[in-house]
């Protein structure tokens, strides 16, 4: 049983380490986006704000990724391990929730890839900002169903 335990820790142990950089990049994301989001007006040809955009489309696009194919798989397998399935289904609820910001994310990273025209920026940077706002609340959720609360079945 102390093997099992163990196990446990080391398997999940992993899965808090995961989640701890994916956090940090959501922070880096935060900064970059903030930074952009300050601004009221946006003039053709600023290199720094052009600059500054190609980072956020960088962060979002590591940061949505790493959380669909990286984050979201381990707390899956998380509940599943731990036969969770209460919390596995409202994690599949969260995840539509989550799905639908990934298209938004998605366009605004295709939007500003290739286009020079900033004129709707201020727009767009106001609808991803609620956007990330919702994705991050159902992600902590998430976490919190599938792994927070398994934390003392690993101790």
């Amino acid at each position: 049983m102390l093997e099992n335990c163990k196990s446990a820790r080391e398997r999940w142990g992993g899965v808090s380490e995961i989640i701890d950089r994916w956090l940090h990049s959501r922070q880096a994301l935060l900064v970059r986006f903030c930074g952009l989001s300050d601004k009221k007006e946006f003039d053709e040809g600023d290199a720094e704000t052009e600059e500054n955009l190609r980072q956020l489309c960088q962060l979002l696009m590591d940061y949505v990724s790493a959380g669909h194919f990286e984050v979201y798989e381990q707390l899956i397998r998380e509940g599943q391990e731990f036969d969770d399935k209460s919390g596995l289904e409202q994690a599949r609820e969260l995840y539509k929730e989550i799905d639908t910001t990934t298209d938004l994310t998605v366009d605004f990273n295709d939007k500003y890839q290739e286009t020079d025209d900033l004129s709707s920026l201020v727009r767009d940077l106001s609808e991803l900002g609620e956007a990330l706002e919702s994705r991050f609340s159902s992600e902590d959720r998430m976490i919190a169903l599938l792994h927070t609360a398994h934390k003392n079945q690993l101790a």
